[in-house]
């Protein structure tokens, strides 16, 4: 039977209930925008994958209300150790006990099914937001007239169902239906390797340095990290001709994992997960084509060696769901929403080179690599900059785009995250902005600018001379920051008249408000 068309339009409709598309759903809920999720299995994916965030993306979960959930399953890690074939410590980068610039530790393990459960959790807090499981896309349309149909099976029943959309979100993977559909193909960057992935279980105490090792052999480089208060994870490159089934249990796995378990007892282990993952570097020649975009996975793929490839879907949720917010409430044009691709392509390539260049140091060279790498890396300290490169969480600055003006000054701001420092009262710049754009100032506004301000629906936040926030706009030889609502600065300059100019209006309050005029645009799925 062929699927018939719904009469009437959805908002947006997200393909895929991973990370990705789950945060935006939530960020568009917050919004009061309705939405559809989408998504071929019935409900949390049970093997653990992504098991790193850093205090970027812990700011992100911040922002969707679970600071404290997450905050319960997850476990700071104390850094970075490079080490040689026989766990000799070549160089270390301790991070230990630091909160980073947004107010979260700098480096977070967790496992990513207890994340997507606090996640799904969440969305019981933005009644706009549904989620319907056991769905298969298989088809996506545009139609020339704003609209874009979506065509899906039923996996438990069979049915052919379709759901017309004004927007699209593919967050729906490596194999991504969606980008398919818009004609886009995936870049090679130029790396592939295989490599195995253990999940451990255990109560026992491996006594073991409470940070990431990265063993660096080119013969078989690892990396071992701990999870959880009794997880633990190992990877380990395959050589050629292994096979995830050579590992199948933990008799076949000790002699690799067992200068961190020492003489603990096998019966103390439990094998949650054997898996091989061929990591590659990729990156979708087209990230939109109209109102159809692609995030996450679907848009970029990231060898795991920095620990970025889950926060970049989420990087991606946070940059386009404000802006489509803006677009369906009128506050801003539809051409904004050409900036994403143009911010977050660039930002996720020079990620992907960062873990690339980290995977080519861990692995290759022969012989000749590893004594480069034992000669080398205890000296890494004393290259300038290069121990404040590691140590320091912070991501490159977005591309210039209309929504991230460069001005002439050498240090701007622009296109970096603010920082969420404490305001004078005592709460952290996000608390005090919410969904808005806020003029982070360090002079006195007049109230003509108030009101300005107020009239285009965003927030004046004047530092206190002395506090993080102000002495972060000195060392930036600026006056004022215009932060947009993903907490990107915008704009950034010493004339605060031209800042406050350069205010988009975008209201959040009149969007949310919009709730009982977008109810009437519930999907309607007819067989």
């Amino acid at each position: 039977m062929n699927p018939a068309a719904s009469s009437e339009t959805c908002p947006v409709v997200i393909v895929g209930a991973g990370p990705t598309g789950i945060t935006a759903a939530t960020l568009l809920g917050q919004y009061g925008i309705h939405c559809l999720v989408l998504d071929r299995w019935d409900g949390v994916y049970p093997q653990p994958r992504a098991v790193h965030l850093d205090d970027e993306i812990y700011r992100i979960l911040a922002e969707l209300g679970l600071a404290d959930e997450f905050a319960a399953i997850s476990r700071p890690a104390h850094g970075l150790r490079l080490v040689d074939r026989h766990l000799r410590v070549l160089a270390e980068f301790d991070r230990g006990g630091e909160q980073g610039r947004h107010g979260h530790p700098r480096a977070n393990m967790f496992d990513q099914p207890d994340l997507e459960h606090l996640l799904r959790t969440n969305l019981k807090d933005q009644p706009s937001v549904t989620v319907r499981g056991n769905a298969e896309v298989t088809d996506v349309a545009q139609d020339g007239h704003d609209r874009i149909r979506l065509d899906f099976t039923d996996r438990v029943t069979g049915a052919h169902e379709s759901v017309l959309a004004t927007y699209v979100l593919g967050c729906d993977g490596a194999n991504s239906v969606v980008r398919s559909s818009i004609g886009a193909g995936m870049e090679d960057m130029h790396f592939e390797q295989r490599w195995l992935v253990v999940d451990v279980a255990t109560s026992a105490d491996l006594d073991q340095w409470e940070g990431v090792h990265q063993v660096c052999d080119a013969a078989r480089a690892a990396t071992y990290m701990r999870i959880g208060d009794i997880r633990y994870r190992w990877e380990f490159q395959l050589l050629q001709g292994e096979t995830a089934d050579d590992f199948a249990s933990l008799q076949a796995l000790l002699p690799m994992i067992r200068p961190w378990v020492k003489d603990t007892a096998i019966s103390h282990l439990e094998l949650v997960r054997v898996a091989e993952y061929t990591f590659r570097a990729q990156v979708a020649d087209r990230w939109r084509d109209g109102n159809v975009f692609v995030l996450g996975d679907a848009a970029h793929l990231t060898p795991p060696f920095i620990g970025q490839g889950m926060g970049a879907g989420l990087r991606d949720a946070m940059n386009l769901t404000w802006k489509i917010a803006g677009v369906l409430a009128g506050d801003l044009p539809a051409s904004v929403l050409e900036t994403y691709e143009a911010e977050r392509k660039p930002h996720a390539r020079a990620l992907i080179r960062v873990a690339k260049l980290m995977g080519v140091l861990m692995t290759q060279g022969g012989r000749a690599g590893d004594t480069a790498r034992r000669l080398l890396a205890p000296r890494l300290h004393h290259i300038p900059g290069i121990r404040s490169k590691i140590l320091d969480s912070e991501t490159p600055a977005l591309a210039r785009t209309v929504l991230v003006r460069r001005s002439s000054l050498r240090r701007s701001p622009a296109g970096r995250l603010a920082p969420n420092a404490f305001i004078s009262d005592g709460r952290r710049l996000d608390q005090t902005v919410g969904h808005r754009f806020a003029v982070v100032s360090a002079r006195p506004l007049t109230a003509a600018q108030r009101s300005l301000l107020t009239s285009r629906g965003a927030v004046a936040v004047e530092p206190s001379v002395g506090s993080p926030l102000h002495a972060w706009l000195i060392q930036n030889h600026v006056v004022a920051a215009l932060v947009r609502p993903d907490r990107t600065v915008m704009f950034a300059g010493r004339d605060l008249t031209a800042v406050c100019a350069a205010t988009p209006t975008f209201r959040p309050q009149r969007i949310a408000g919009s709730r009982a005029r977008l109810a009437s645009s519930r999907p309607k799925r007819q067989v």
